[in-house]
């Protein structure tokens, strides 16, 4: 019998997802939320049409697991992949600044004709990043192992 992953399947073992459309998208963005990084830790491909990312991003699949245990939270690095990416645009950040560190907030996809349309990373701070693609395909890999949050603390927002 071949049963769906669980959300707790992923606690202690590095995250591996792959997006190939906005509903896909919606996975990946939920454990990118409170990503951080700094400007120069992004990288357009032009050529290749890749756009990546390198984002310390805090653990919300291990959170409940560390609290209810009362040990430290923790954060990880992770690759972000967006492939067929013809175009990038940004507003509320300064992309020359290689020192500015950014937040993601969340991850849309606003579709247009035949699969092409545009991902929208909202950063902190009234930040975004368009990606306007052919396609969506995005993956996440976790590529460092799990370290203690510096800040201590699980990420919160004010309503």
């Amino acid at each position: 019998m071949v049963e769906d992953a669980r959300f707790e399947d992923g606690i202690e073992k590095p995250l591996r997802l792959k997006a190939q459309d906005g509903d896909d998208l919606v996975a990946i963005s939920t454990v990118l939320q409170d990503a951080v990084l700094p400007v120069s830790e992004m990288q357009w491909q032009r050529e290749e049409q890749r756009f990546g990312l390198l984002a310390n991003r805090f653990r919300w699949e291990d959170a409940d697991a560390a609290a209810s245990s009362k040990r430290a939270v923790e954060r990880v690095q992770a690759v972000v992949v967006f492939d067929s990416v013809v175009g990038v645009r940004s507003s509320g950040l300064d992309m020359k600044d290689k020192e500015q560190v950014i937040s993601v907030l969340s991850m849309t996809f606003e579709p247009k004709e035949d699969g092409a349309g545009t991902v929208v990373l909202t950063l902190a701070g009234d930040g975004a990043i368009a990606l306007d693609v052919e396609c969506v395909e995005v993956t996440l890999a976790d590529v460092t192992r799990p370290y203690v949050a510096p800040s201590g603390k699980v990420p919160s927002h004010p309503e």
